[in-house]
């Protein structure tokens, strides 16, 4: 049985695989090697900071909803909120909240403005989460303990293999940057990290995946030489709209162990190339990819 989706009536139970199950393979013709840009989601595929966001999203939308009396129960407005918020994951959370804003007109309501729900949102999980970022920058918490098993080693070594890493994100800019530094992943990045602005027209994965096929070209290699790291469907779709390899990183972000059931199925979706948990077994990714 798959497991629920995030913020439904039912929990989102972990479906987990064995951990030393090895990557999971979708594409036949897999390129081996000769990547020279490496581009990371962050959420969900590298941080687990903000783990579990969906149960503070859905709920709070809910709740705007609920109030018009539209005459729809919770578990029923539930499932609208869960559909069009899982299915924008992995743009930037202003389109959320713009869809949450057309819900709120659909149903006879006035809505806030979308920067307005997303600062409510921003806060109701800043309560969540702000603990955590406080404890990663003091040293009180280990950020090993707090990203997707094995990230700063596979991250170092594509970097030893001579890859430039980008990353982007739909969580905005100032938090992705902040969280980046907690997580002591900045290094790996530099300059390379891509976040959501309140101008949402200036930012999209595809804008992102755009400058890297110029990169590539001055480079003189080809879109092939681009591989996207992801949980959510929009960096896989762009990336392999762009001619890039995409790895799907089906995380499960509460137990650190296995395949979440319910992601995997989404990224196979989306066009993923390969599946994998985590980077526990980076040995075997690498040498998938045909990375020293």
């Amino acid at each position: 049985m798959q497991a629920a989706g995030p913020g439904s009536g039912a929990a989102w139970e972990p479906m987990n695989v064995d951990l030393d199950s090895p990557p999971e393979v979708l594409r036949g013709d897999l390129p081996r090697g000769g990547y020279r840009i490496a581009l990371f989601d962050f959420d969900g595929t590298l941080s687990l900071i903000r783990r579990n966001w969906p149960a503070i999203m859905i709920p709070m939308m809910v709740d705007e909803l609920a109030r018009l009396e539209s005459g729809e129960s919770r578990e029923a407005l539930a499932a609208t909120v869960e559909e069009f918020v899982m299915r924008l994951n992995g743009k930037q959370t202003i389109y959320q909240m713009m869809q949450l804003a057309d819900e709120v007109s659909r149903r006879g309501g006035v809505p806030a403005e979308p920067l307005e729900y997303k600062r409510r949102y921003h806060d109701l999980l800043w309560v969540q989460i702000e603990d955590r970022v406080a404890g990663l920058k003091s040293g009180r918490l280990d950020p090993e303990e707090h990203v997707v098993p094995g990230s700063h080693a596979f991250l170092q070594r594509l970097t030893d293999a001579g890859l430039t890493l980008y990353l982007a994100s739909g969580t905005d800019l100032n938090y992705v940057r902040d969280e980046v530094a907690a997580l002591r992943l900045e290094p790996f990045f530099g300059e390379r990290i891509f976040g959501a602005l309140d101008d949402y027209k200036q930012f999209s994965k595809a804008q992102v995946i755009g400058r890297i096929g110029e990169k590539l070209r001055e480079l003189g290699a080809p879109p092939e030489a681009l591989v996207s790291f992801g949980d959510g469907y929009v960096e896989i779709e762009e990336t392999k709209r762009a001619g890039g390899t995409a790895i799907g990183v089906a995380s499960e972000e509460e137990t650190r162990r296995g395949v979440n059931a319910w992601k995997r199925d989404r990224l196979v979706g989306a066009g993923a190339d390969v599946i994998t948990g985590d980077y526990r077994r980076s040995d075997d990714l690498a040498k998938l990819l045909g990375i020293a």
